[in-house]
């Protein structure tokens, strides 16, 4: 038999070839995924729906992000083109004591002409999956099929699956940006897989 030695090396090599395997397969998934994500990014696919749903961004003392501005802005834009005759804005506090990204994404819309009565708040959500969660909540509970997603192009194929996963029709359509390119585009493309690959096995982000 093999003395402690040699096995102690066997096993540190078997131990070293799964680790390869592992990242391999690993790396190959996160790819794969980050490739869809880049794809999903650059189509719009908007058409007639029962809501639009604007994910949320930073917001400062009432006011929006640009980002959060950019989002609104565009789905005012479908709203207007009546692609839907309701929109729902998400985001919670995010630290903020008196505003939710969500409510003043309210206040930005029926400034710009929104009915208050075709908008509504998802104010809760701290993190994509609990946002998608509430909103996929709120269009059960209204008898909602179907929906425009409005956000940043990276952020849609990881927010359309989750809505997917609730039974819901999901549409994409990313807010006006420059195109991404070089190694922040790779970077932002790969964190979102990272997060999707997450989420699929039960881990919140």
């Amino acid at each position: 038999m093999p003395d402690a030695r040699v096995m102690k090396r066997i096993l540190a090599v078997a131990a070293l070839l799964v680790f390869a395997a592992a990242a391999f397969i690993v790396g190959n998934y996160l790819r794969r995924v980050a490739a869809a994500i880049e794809r999903q990014s650059k189509v719009d696919e908007a058409r007639p729906a029962d809501s639009i749903v604007v994910l949320g961004a930073a917001e400062y003392r009432g006011r929006p992000s640009p980002v959060l501005e950019a989002r609104l802005d565009h789905a005012l834009f479908l709203y207007l083109r009546h692609m839907a005759p309701l929109i729902i804005t998400t985001g919670g506090a995010g630290g903020d004591p008196v505003f939710t990204e969500g409510a003043v994404g309210r206040a930005y819309l029926t400034s710009h002409g929104v009915r208050p009565e075709d908008i509504v708040v998802e104010s809760e959500g701290d993190t994509t999956v609990h946002s998608t969660a509430a909103v996929a909540e709120i269009m059960r509970r209204m008898n909602l099929k179907s929906c425009i997603v409005v956000s940043d192009g990276y952020h849609i194929y990881r927010v359309k699956k989750m809505l997917e996963h609730r039974g819901l029709s999901v549409y994409g359509s990313p807010r006006p940006s420059p195109s991404l390119e070089g190694w922040r585009a790779h970077w932002l493309y790969l964190r979102q897989a990272v997060g999707y690959g997450l989420w699929r096995v039960g881990i919140p982000v």
